[in-house]
């Protein structure tokens, strides 16, 4: 199940807006079945992932096999060993790890831990934000990249505004993630669309207003070649409209800022 989770999050061709993803498969809800709390096969694993992460790298594959079960069981979890597993699988971040060269991270546990946390839902969010930015990761951008997109999935109302504090992030490749990120904030009611909208094309009408303006402008032409691909998706998403330049979306948004997008999504 995570080799296809990390796979999905390959990113997209950065020279033109691109549809959206297939969404990656997501852990079964179970039905029909009764929800017992605090199992001790719950606690057994969680025992095995932190001893596994604990050999400094050595068992790193065997700790990224105990994640992959702990997804599969956390549909059947009730609330108390769903946090037991968010927290669990949260210490991944505090492991030390050699890098692999001087410009490689090692980033096999954590990039298996920031995609499994974003199949789980709303109690993965605090886990996600903490390590966002976080001094011991926070030049890693691969990691950065990955628990970003995960935030996204998650779709906890209060980390919308983590999302759009990231688009200020001196790092396209953050602003880029936080960019996709709330995309997934599609089926959201109006008032956070049309918030997450609104910051997105001004982005957008920013940056390419310095890059046409300075032919000279390095750092506008290539943050615009980053962050426009993910901004335009998630614009069409966020508003069920579609265009390309970000004129037609000045012009759009200028006659629908204040009409009916229509009701959320159902859960």
């Amino acid at each position: 199940m995570l080799t296809a989770l990390l796979l999905s999050l390959a990113p997209a061709p950065l020279s033109a807006a691109a549809p959206p993803p297939p969404p990656a498969p997501r852990a079964v809800e179970a039905q029909d079945e009764e929800i017992v709390d605090k199992r001790p096969v719950i606690k057994e694993l969680l025992g095995n992932l932190k001893e596994h992460i604990g050999k400094r790298g050595e068992q790193d594959n065997e700790a990224v096999q105990v994640i992959d079960k702990l997804l599969s069981e956390y549909p059947r979890c009730g609330p108390k060993d769903r946090s037991s597993i968010t927290k669990g699988i949260g210490k991944c971040f505090d492991q030390k790890r050699r890098p692999l060269s001087e410009d490689v991270p090692n980033n096999k546990l954590y990039m298996a831990a920031a995609v499994c946390l974003g199949e789980m839902g709303t109690e993965a969010a605090p886990v996600l934000v903490k390590y966002i930015g976080h001094k011991r990761h926070k030049k890693n951008l691969s990691l950065q990249r990955a628990l970003i997109l995960s935030l996204g999935k998650v779709k906890d109302p209060k980390s919308i505004k983590t999302l759009l504090d990231l688009l200020k992030n001196k790092d396209n490749v953050v602003i880029a993630a936080a960019a996709e990120a709330l995309g997934e904030y599609k089926g959201a009611p109006q008032k956070i669309r049309k918030e997450a909208f609104n910051e997105l094309l001004k982005l957008l009408t920013t940056i390419k207003a310095l890059k046409d303006g300075d032919m000279n402008d390095i750092a506008s032409r290539d943050k615009y070649d980053v962050i426009a691909a993910p901004i335009t998706t998630s614009l069409q998403l966020l508003s069920g409209h579609d265009a390309r330049k970000p004129e037609d979306w000045q012009r759009w948004w200028n006659k629908n800022k204040k009409k009916d997008w229509g009701e959320e999504e159902e859960a």
